[in-house]
């Protein structure tokens, strides 16, 4: 088992934090997932958004329709940020792998290209977290970029990170195997800005039953 270095891939998004969003300013993919995810949320909805970054899209679109949103990041730096730029929500630095709510049930969670930070057991231990986290009849939206590593060390914008990444048709099984019931599932080529390679990215829209 391949152990998660928080403070590592922490640093990593501290140092590109305020280029993020430049460098992946082409989020529609992402906006057309959470704008499906809008239209059935029921009033005043608790999200969870896993990797919230910067707090865009995901967040502010979920603060600007009446939803009470609740992000996580590794980053300081991010969490900064996305406090500036949603301050309706609610933000704090905490690794997924060590965020707890006992009496937390969310209505819906969000994970936008944040899982790809953890080994791959560390995938399936956050999304069985978040399965339970998720109250039955609530969405989960999963991003993560198609390939076969496991928390292999790569360059990204500049710096030494560890990424994780899986075949399409592996994480659809491993999103089956922890309780989730695969909605809709996409693929999309993506090029990214200056910075950042060209990626496969892997889209998913799941149910809690």
């Amino acid at each position: 088992m391949k152990v998660h270095d928080t403070a590592l891939q922490a640093a990593v998004f501290d140092a590109i934090a305020e280029r993020y969003d430049e460098v992946f300013s082409d989020k529609r993919a992402q906006i057309e997932a959470v704008d499906w995810l809008l239209e059935r949320l029921p009033p005043r909805a608790r999200v969870l958004d896993i990797g919230a970054g910067t707090g865009l899209p995901t967040a502010r679109a979920l603060a600007d329709a009446g939803h009470e949103v609740h992000g996580i990041d590794i980053s300081g730096e991010m969490v900064r940020i996305a406090r500036r730029n949603v301050p309706a929500g609610r933000f704090e630095q905490v690794d997924v792998l060590h965020f707890t709510q006992p009496d937390a049930h969310y209505d819906a969670a969000t994970a936008f290209f944040s899982l790809l930070m953890l080994p791959k057991d560390g995938v399936r231990q956050a999304l069985g977290t978040l399965h339970r986290m998720i109250r039955p009849g609530g969405y989960f939206l999963l991003s993560m970029v198609e390939g076969d590593l496991d928390y292999e060390s790569l360059e990204f914008m500049g710096q030494m990170a560890r990424l994780t990444a899986f075949p399409q048709a592996a994480l659809e099984t491993l999103l089956r195997e922890q309780g989730f019931e695969v909605l809709d599932a996409r693929s999309v080529s993506f090029t990214p800005g200056e910075g950042a390679h060209p990626e496969r990215q892997l889209f998913y829209r799941a149910a809690v039953q």
